[in-house]
């Protein structure tokens, strides 16, 4: 996650072209001619081994001979010669490197991936950052840097454009240039062997030139780093992503309905989700997204989705309209005095309503005056003003009334406005007027809807990324050490997949509620184990080698009596012996009949995915599953409210909230069964595929009729729990106690999501001098948005203890957070105890403990600020060793630095 030597690939003092030539259309040419043609205020150094100039300017014939260590290299030389320049780069003392040229295993032909090991190996030494290889370079415009081989430079902007495919680069310039849509940054990603999707993202996180964020994406490489930097990113700026390559991959062989139903897209879609970004689906979407986030304004603090709809025919509304409903979106419900003043204005024959149709011959001035009752309505949130050509009215004069409406709406806060001018040449004069004005405008009233949704949709991906979720009711923990006791067995008797009972047994252990089954080894043995679980019962056959058992009759439903239970024992093991004779039939296992007949059949399940890692499964369940195919695909782990979202996705949903005479199911045992499931995945790195189907869900709750549970082919080492998961779950081995001076133990742990309310309340108990010295200024209480960002945390990126009452768990008396850089070389502390507390050593103990964990992580230096009259404070800094020194820029704060040794 490192972005050690970032600013030398964006921010260059000096480069070098290593490749230039003067032949005319030569990549090196073209690199050559961009490079010097754009504006870049330092050194440009071309190498190149016979010619003495390029570009008129003077040449160098090798590395060694430059005049400076450059701090960015572009390479454009042949693939054998890159490893070696880059190695004399390194000796030179430069830093980053763009490589441009293709050869590095991109066919996973041998001498090409040599090659990538050796340039992939350079680039470890001393943090050398590479861009590509097998790209088209990278543009800064602010800077006036163009490395690329790309026809045309990008304008300045605040859009970020990175992707994988160099072709995407010329499309998206080509197509923004001319609207006036400009970029902080294009970057060409290539083969990834070093700088990869994550690192940009957090260095894009941190830009403040950069407004949003736009991606095309292949494959990730580093799923965890992707994620993390992700979720970051999509925090405080919208990040938009196209994925290439959309067809799943990795069901083709799959031994279970989850296997089978979970395609690699789908696990994609469900990161991107997860991360907050939104995805669209085809480059005209992803064009009509950058028109948005260059263009329009973002919808206003507490804003909805409520979009008037102003235009001069009445089909285009009806289109708008139908486009606006199909996509989740709402038409505004015009206020009264609204329609009070449109009546005085427009003529008798106007709409009285939304979409507002001011007839087809309406002037500019008619625009106006609707556009600016429109605006001012406190029921709407964005505007979207449409027209179509005709004979009477003139295209360009309604743009400009539009224009100078929106303008003269200053004095309020400006909503997002969206246009749609339709036809091909005579509208062609009004969208130059918008786009001078950074208005959006398209040609269809579809794609101007679906401009609108992409600022909805960032904001309720962003709201759902801040959502406080419910703690729900408190459960012991699972016994761990039971469940890999189990595991442990299942592998001693040389199996990956673990018998019906023991995967249900497995499901007890995290709380997941099963039938009461039995298993027997003996065909003479089912009817004493029916009698004992009771009548009716449900026999089903047990076989290493048979997954799915109704394929082949081994499933007998509803049995009565014991002779129907010993007849069909007998039955099902003729017919495995005759379907599959090379399957071993080892028992049956005998289930207690469950009747709940309005219980709906869901299915639980994970499987691995190939880049992200587990992915949890819901749906409706049954043996029809993959043909219903209604489901939802999310990341562990998961919490209530990440339950609850997955759910809703699903068409199974409605039915589970009740309709006509069926009463609702309980949706709070079904969200606990997908927290559980996560928790299991969580603590258990060897299970590898997770089948519950079905699970019976109603009024009463949830039952587990079957499950099947597979193990990795081989075990899995103490200690990378938890490393297969694309998201860090909550490090529950971070619990403790804490010891305060007055010899009282403190819980403490890691602080979660669910803590909101309760840090909340321990604000409250802060006076206002203590909330002065913590935040530096006064401060009545926590938004939901701080507090969520507070509580909200990727622990790969920082760490927060609470300190808890130790008669509730749910009051929370202190906190101290670390917030390291993505080098994990720095970090900044921050700490707060409740007022009433204060004096108690519960303030240092919490200093030692993050301490301790920052010297455990590997952190080499803690700082923080601390205003000069906060006493109390620089005490305990002193006590533990900080270094002070006056801050440079306020003499009103101090700045405390503690050096750390790594932990043994």
């Amino acid at each position: 996650m490192s972005l050690a030597n970032f600013d030398k690939l964006f921010a260059p003092r000096s480069i070098a072209l290593i490749g230039a030539s003067n032949r005319e259309r030569s990549v090196g040419q073209v690199l050559a001619k961009n490079l010097f043609n754009s504006r870049y205020a330092g050194p440009i150094l071309p190498v190149h081994p016979s010619n003495q100039a390029v570009e008129g300017v003077l040449a160098y014939a090798s590395v060694a001979e430059l005049p400076l260590a450059p701090d960015l290299a572009v390479v454009c030389t042949p693939p054998d010669t890159v490893a070696s320049i880059l190695e004399q780069l390194i000796a030179r003392g430069t830093r980053a490197a763009v490589v441009i040229t293709a050869g590095f295993g991109e066919s996973q032909d041998q001498a090409g991936l040599a090659r990538a090991k050796e340039v992939l190996a350079l680039a470890r030494r001393q943090a050398f950052r590479i861009i590509g290889p097998n790209c088209v370079g990278t543009m800064v415009p602010h800077l006036g840097v163009n490395a690329t081989f790309s026809h045309i430079n990008a304008l300045k902007g605040d859009l970020a454009f990175v992707t994988q495919s160099g072709a995407m680069v010329t499309a998206m310039l080509d197509w923004a240039t001319p609207r006036g849509i400009g970029f902080s940054h294009v970057v060409s990603m290539g083969d990834m062997l070093d700088v990869d999707f994550g690192d940009i993202l957090n260095y894009l996180a941190l830009d403040q030139k950069t407004r949003a964020i736009l991606l095309y994406v292949e494959a990730v490489t580093d799923a965890r780093k992707f994620m993390s930097a992700a979720r970051a990113a999509a925090r405080g700026k919208p990040v938009i992503v196209i994925k290439g390559g959309r067809q799943a991959e990795g069901a083709k062989a799959a031994a279970s309905h989850t296997g089978a139903l979970a395609g690699s897209d789908e696990v994609y879609d469900a990161a991107f989700k997860r991360a907050g970004m939104l995805r669209v689906t085809t480059l005209e979407e992803l064009f009509d997204a950058a028109q948005t986030l260059a263009t329009a304004r973002s919808l206003t603090s507490g804003g909805k989705d409520r979009l008037a709809i102003l235009t001069n025919g009445g089909g285009l509304g009806v289109l708008a309209t139908d486009t606006l409903i199909g996509q989740g979106g709402h038409l505004a419900e015009l206020a009264p005095e609204t329609l009070a003043k449109l009546n005085a204005h427009l003529p008798p024959t106007w709409s009285h309503g939304n979409p507002a149709d001011i007839i087809g011959d309406a002037p500019g001035s008619r625009y106006a005056v609707a556009l600016d009752a429109l605006l001012a309505d406190k029921g709407v949130d964005a505007v979207l003003v449409m027209n179509c050509p005709t004979a009477v009215s003139d295209m360009a004069e309604a743009a400009t009334a539009v224009v100078e409406s929106y303008r003269a709406n200053d004095r309020r806060p400006r909503k997002p406005l969206f246009t749609a001018w339709l036809g091909q040449q005579a509208p062609e004069k009004s969208r130059q007027i918008f786009n001078a004005e950074h208005i959006p405008t398209y040609d269809t009233p579809e794609r101007a809807i679906r401009g609108f949704m992409h600022l909805v949709r960032y904001r309720r991906s962003r709201e759902m990324l801040m959502e406080t979720p419910s703690s729900g009711p408190i459960e012991a923990l699972p016994d761990v050490a039971l469940a890999k006791a189990l595991l442990a067995r299942v592998r001693a008797d040389g199996r990956n997949w673990l018998s019906e009972p023991e995967a249900k047994e497995l499901l007890a252990i995290y709380g997941i509620p099963i039938v009461p089954t039995q298993l027997v080894s003996k065909e003479a043995d089912v009817k004493a184990a029916a009698r004992a679980i009771g009548f009716p019962v449900a026999l089903k056959i047990v076989s290493p080698q048979i997954i799915h058992k109704s394929e082949v009759g081994g499933v007998m439903l509803n049995l009565q009596t014991e002779e129907e239970v010993s007849y069909a024992a007998h039955a099902m093991a003729k017919r495995v012996m005759e379907k599959r004779p090379d399957a071993t039939l080892t028992g049956f296992s005998v289930q207690a009949m469950t009747n709940r007949p309005t219980a709906r059949e869901l299915i639980l399940g994970m499987t691995e995915d190939r880049q992200f890692g587990p992915a949890i499964l819901f749906g409706e369940g049954g043996t029809a599953v993959e043909v219903i195919a209604d489901k939802a695909i999310a990341l562990p782990p998961l919490n209530m409210s990440l339950a609850y979202h997955m759910m809703r996705e699903t068409r199974i949903y409605k039915q589970l909230q009740g309709y006509r005479d069926q009463p609702p199911a309980d949706l709070e045992a079904v969200a606990h069964s997908l927290v559980k499931l996560s928790q299991l995945i969580s603590d258990l790195a060897e299970v590898a595929e997770v089948d519950i189907n079905p699970l019976l869900a109603d009024a009463k709750g949830v039952i587990a009729l079957d499950a099947r549970v597979r193990l990795s082919a081989a075990p899995v080492a103490e200690g990378v729990t938890s490393e297969r998961l694309a998201i860090r779950p909550y490090p529950r081995q971070l619990e403790g106690d804490l010891l305060a001076f007055d010899g009282h133990t403190v819980p403490f742990r890691p602080i979660r999501p669910e803590d909101e309310p309760a840090l909340k309340t321990m604000v409250d108990y802060l006076t206002k001098e203590d909330l002065r010295l913590r935040f530096f200024t006064y401060v009545t209480e926590l938004t939901h948005e701080t507090a969520a960002r507070l509580t909200q945390i990727d622990y790969d990126r920082e760490m927060a203890f609470v300190a808890l009452d130790p008669l509730d768990s749910q009051e929370i008396w202190g906190v101290v957070r670390l917030s390291c850089d993505p080098d994990n070389q720095r970090g900044e502390y921050a700490i707060a105890v409740r007022s009433n507390l204060k004096g108690q050593g519960l303030g240092f103990a919490l200093m030692q403990r993050i301490l301790s964990y920052a010297a455990q992580r590997g952190v080499q230096e803690i700082w923080g600020s601390v205003l000069k009259e906060n006493h109390r404070m620089l005490e305990v800094c002193k006590e533990l060793d900080f270094v002070r020194k006056a801050d440079p820029e306020d003499p009103t704060v101090v700045i405390v630095t503690k050096r750390l040794a790594a932990a043994s």
